[in-house]
């Protein structure tokens, strides 16, 4: 059953009826009797719902985005690397710690391509949600990123990153074992790197903990996603004292696709199927599949020190366009 958000409420109700008298009908014909009015009011009522969708859709606010983002059925990074990569062999573990299953890492084949593969998972039910920690890794999984990356650069692969967290794991056991130090060392290793890296935004970029594996030569970004410094709620509660004014918040941060290629943060928006990516999964991953394609035949002509000059650059002009 779709899940709607808030602001849906009128397509939910046109949906559900155009769906109700699809049923009724199919009884009756089940029955011998056929109404063919029942069919043509509940393409009536598809028709509104179409129409209504992509009105909304057309004008979504910063907060409303968030939720899109945020959906429970959009597609993640498991998603994404299942359907997009051949030959997936994963694999786990810091050798420092241990494995951190917010942070998906390993190795592929992408349009027949050897890669390195980095995503996180947030997960799609409460024991994957469990598991994976709501997609905020801890310092064992940015470890388990720059493990990969070294190898990548190492074996002449290049990077692609799916991201999608709230942020890093704020918890105490992660500060105890150097959560800041090892963003920040692989924040570094995306810098380094002498191969190319792409990076998708595919939900919420939230904060470092994002920063940490699309520090990339390409940075993406679906229509629907937001990438921000903060949430929404933890701006609120600082700025307010109360998580209420996160919808403020929302509009003050500039956080979707389409402010932030404008700030040229980002290098690219993806669109997503009307009424967003979770309503048609496989037609978003198809899309998002040629823009990483496009990206790499970009960056096919430069050399690691060509790669590393066109990344620095990119990070050195941001906020200084007009200056």
């Amino acid at each position: 059953m779709h899940t709607y958000l808030e602001f849906e409420k009128p397509i939910a109700e046109l949906e559900g009826r155009a769906t109700e008298l699809r049923r009724l009908a199919a009884e009756e014909e089940g029955g011998a009797v056929v109404h063919t009015g029942i069919h043509e009011e509940a393409a009536r009522l598809e028709a509104k719902a179409q129409e209504l969708l992509r009105e909304l859709y057309g004008k979504l606010t910063p907060w409303q985005k968030t939720l899109v983002a945020r959906h429970p059925a959009r597609p993640h990074a498991s998603d994404y690397i299942g359907r997009l990569m051949e030959d997936v062999v994963m694999l786990a573990g810091d050798r420092r710690f241990g494995e951190d299953h917010a942070l998906l890492a390993g190795l592929g084949r992408f349009n027949g391509r050897p890669v390195a593969i980095i995503g996180q998972e947030k997960g799609n039910d409460t024991h994957s949600r469990v598991k994976h920690n709501f997609g905020m890794a801890r310092p064992e999984g940015y470890r388990k990123a720059i493990r990969l990356m070294e190898m990548a650069d190492r074996f002449n692969l290049p990077v692609l990153t799916f991201v999608d967290t709230s942020g890093a794991y704020p918890g105490i056991d992660a500060e105890e074992r150097g959560q800041a130090e090892a963003i920040a060392r692989s924040t570094e290793m995306c810098l380094k790197l002498g191969v190319p890296m792409v990076s998708v935004i595919i939900g919420e970029g939230g904060s470092g903990g994002a920063v940490a594996v699309a520090t990339a030569n390409r940075v993406l970004m679906l229509e629907h996603a937001v990438y921000s410094v903060i949430s929404p709620e933890g701006c609120a509660s600082i700025l307010w004292h109360s998580a209420d004014k996160a919808e403020d918040a929302a509009h003050a941060l500039k956080l979707t696709a389409q402010d932030l290629e404008g700030l040229r943060v980002i290098d690219g928006i993806i669109g997503e199927p009307l009424g967003g990516a979770h309503r048609e999964p496989a037609k978003a991953i198809s899309e998002t599949a040629k823009a990483i394609e496009r990206a790499l035949r970009d960056l096919g002509g430069l050399d690691p020190a060509g790669l590393r000059a066109d990344r620095r650059a990119k990070y050195l002009k941001i906020g200084r366009e007009g200056l």
